[in-house]
């Protein structure tokens, strides 16, 4: 089974344990994600939104051949707890698939996709959207080490996952 991992964020630079086969390619299909997600680490993570428009992400085949055991790894790699059963995505590819994913795999001949599936989080409310606003905020308030993971991980997000928040963190903060 030839499996490929969406990403949009960290995985793209730091995917351990996570194993890919190659290179991270940057025709993945579209998909609405935005900087909406205070992580643990305290950066302000990109997660699916579906608030926003949708834009290209990047994708990688993984050297699992079986999908259980890649979305396992998927979840041990973002820490998500093992009685969470909502925080990775998946689809297996079928010939007569008439979505826009299942018809980007299938070009690509994929048998399956995986993501992650967090949704965003502000305030420590899960499901809870910021307003840009509340993202500038958010950021304006971090000091130190916390203040330059978030700068650091807004950086190295790959310049393809242009978002609206990311223009006002550019246009406010400089990065």
């Amino acid at each position: 089974m030839k499996i490929a991992c969406l990403g949009w964020g960290s995985l793209i630079w730091k995917p351990e344990p996570l194993e890919v086969v190659g290179p991270w390619h940057e025709d993945g299909p579209h998909v609405p994600v935005e900087f909406c997600r205070v992580a643990d680490g305290s950066e302000l993570a990109t997660a699916i939104c579906l608030t926003t428009s949708p834009l290209p992400v990047y994708w990688a085949v993984l050297a699992s051949a079986d999908l259980a055991e890649a979305c396992q790894t998927l979840k041990a790699r973002e820490q998500i707890p093992a009685h969470r059963g909502d925080a990775i995505g998946s689809l297996i590819v079928r010939e007569d698939d008439q979505g826009v994913l299942g018809r980007w795999a299938a070009a690509r001949e994929l048998d399956a996709v995986v993501w992650t599936a967090l949704p965003p989080r502000y305030a420590n409310i899960e499901n809870r959207m910021p307003s840009q606003v509340d993202v500038i905020e958010y950021l304006g308030s971090l000091t130190g080490d916390a203040l330059e993971h978030a700068k650091r991980y807004i950086q190295r997000v790959p310049p393809q996952i242009r978002t609206p928040y990311r223009s006002a963190i550019e246009q406010t903060f400089g990065w």
